[in-house]
């Protein structure tokens, strides 16, 4: 296993954490509980010692199954990182009311990396607001927290509005080979690496999309290294950047812990022949985009509840990554009005559209692939 030491922060971790949030299932959505616990005494007894879980996961039923699975091993052998759900608070009081029954359900005295989850611009402000940080640094003093950081989904500018606020012990940023230009991207990694802050990294394989590529796309990761899986690629893209300490995967199955264990215990770095592959599949996903439809929003609001950009953005995923389970997600996530399929061929939106695109025509697609 593939270590780095934490100078900042006196601690050696595995580079490959281990996510909690898509532990394997039981048919009625439960933790698959002797499954999950299988997976990760196979992740510890080879070398991964950094378990990363939060509030929410899995129905908020995952902080108490990880406490008591970890039981197996010495609490001072591996690093327990949790969230606190800043989206769910409204009071200090509150704040420390969830904060209390997180010790109680993953039943530890304390937590080596504490992060404030999923801030944007407007949380970030109200746990200003409400004390929360004071609160939480107050808890450092006393030990409880050992490392305090938070994970960030928003704009490059309320990053960096939140990163250079104060000293962070490290910051957690979802970060891939195709999303170097979204959200905090390759600016908010340079950002954290000047400042000296470690940057943890989540969906290094965007949510299962880069693993799911079509055989088009993956000819090239192929013919380079016909015995690295498509999955690795983007582990190994990450795990290139010196200031991505730890790359987090959130593993299902007892075949992705393998095929993880097996890319952080050799060499995992890319060569620039590497490099130039990954630009090659990086700029053939983008051509397959469905619709060069910019968001802008000039054809909203649809006088019938199409959200237009909506579902041109989940075909574009579609297409880019042939990831058919975030597709149906996405359309059963939206109301029977937003999708494509209530478009009433008005021509509204047409008129509006600075790019000229064929909206009807692309909605009666999206509508016709989703029967």
């Amino acid at each position: 296993m593939e270590y780095t030491t934490l100078e900042k922060l006196d601690e050696r971790v595995s580079r490959l954490g281990f996510g909690c949030m898509r532990f394997p299932t039981t048919p009625d959505g439960a933790i698959d509980e002797p499954r999950a616990a299988a997976m990760l005494k196979t992740a510890y007894d080879a070398g991964v010692n950094y378990f990363d879980t939060a509030y929410f996961y899995h129905n908020r039923t995952a902080e108490a199954f990880l406490g008591r699975a970890l039981k197996m091993f010495p609490r001072e052998s591996f690093k327990l990182a949790t969230k606190l759900p800043v989206s769910l608070i409204d009071s200090l009081e509150k704040a420390k009311e969830i904060y209390e029954g997180q010790f109680v359900s993953l039943d530890t005295p304390y937590f080596d990396f504490y992060l404030l989850h999923a801030l944007d611009g407007e949380r970030w402000d109200a746990v200003l607001r409400m004390g929360i940080l004071d609160f939480l640094l107050e808890e450092q003093k006393k030990g409880r927290i050992r490392h305090l950081g938070f994970s960030f989904h928003d704009d490059y500018a309320a990053f960096e509005r939140i990163l250079t606020y104060r000293d962070w012990d490290f910051c957690q940023i979802q970060f891939n080979y195709m999303d170097v230009d979204v959200q905090a991207g390759m600016k908010g990694y340079e950002l954290a690496k000047s400042r000296g802050v470690p940057v943890v990294v989540m969906e290094p394989v965007k949510g299962g999309s880069l693993a799911t590529l079509s055989e088009e796309i993956t000819a090239p990761l192929k013919a380079a290294h016909p015995d690295w899986s498509v999955a690795s690629w983007a582990m190994r893209w990450v795990a290139s950047l010196d200031n991505c300490r730890i790359i987090l995967s959130g593993m299902s199955d007892e075949a992705q812990v393998a095929d993880n264990l097996a890319t952080f215990s050799g060499e995992n770095r890319l060569s620039e022949a590497d490099q130039q592959v990954i630009v090659q599949v990086r700029e053939a996903i983008r051509a397959r985009v469905f619709v060069g439809c910019t968001a802008c929003k000039y054809c909203m609001p649809c006088p019938f509840g199409v959200d237009i950009p909506r579902n041109f953005r989940m075909m574009n995923q579609f297409a880019m990554y042939s990831n058919e389970r975030n597709l149906q997600g996405s359309w059963k996530g939206m109301e029977e009005k937003e999708r494509a399929s209530a478009c009433q061929r008005c021509g509204k939106c047409e008129k509006a559209c600075p790019q000229h695109l064929p909206i009807r025509e692309k909605l009666a697609e999206i509508a016709e692939r989703m029967k």
